[in-house]
């Protein structure tokens, strides 16, 4: 059986849907009207808070899902993963220093004797 308990607003919300329905009044509209125009704000931000606590069950719930599922795979696999790193070095700067050591070496070698 699907439970509708009506609850009401809390007082934060309702002085606030006041405070927009009294800043969104019009010239000739009677307190009635935004009496009225308050307690459909209230509806709304009573509407947008429920979903959004829903988005938060909805997405705790995921977190604990995964994270459970991440614990239960790392219980059962008692690997070890080795992450192996290797450096490649292009090979133009080495040729270009053991170039610049021969032209240097000959540059000596003939201009100083």
């Amino acid at each position: 059986m699907a439970k509708n308990i009506k609850q009401k607003p809390s007082p934060e919300t309702q002085a606030e849907a006041l405070k927009i329905a009294k800043a969104t009044q019009r010239p000739a509209q009677t307190k009635e009207q935004t009496k009225l125009i308050a307690q459909g704000i209230e509806k709304g931000i009573d509407l947008y808070k429920k979903q959004q606590k829903e988005k938060a069950r909805e997405l705790s719930r995921k977190l604990k899902k995964v994270s459970g599922q991440q614990s239960d795979s790392a219980g059962s696999e008692n690997q070890t993963i080795v992450e192996r790193v290797v450096y490649r070095q292009h090979w133009l700067p080495w040729l270009l220093l053991v170039l610049s050591w021969l032209g240097w070496g000959f540059y000596f070698f003939i201009f100083q004797q």
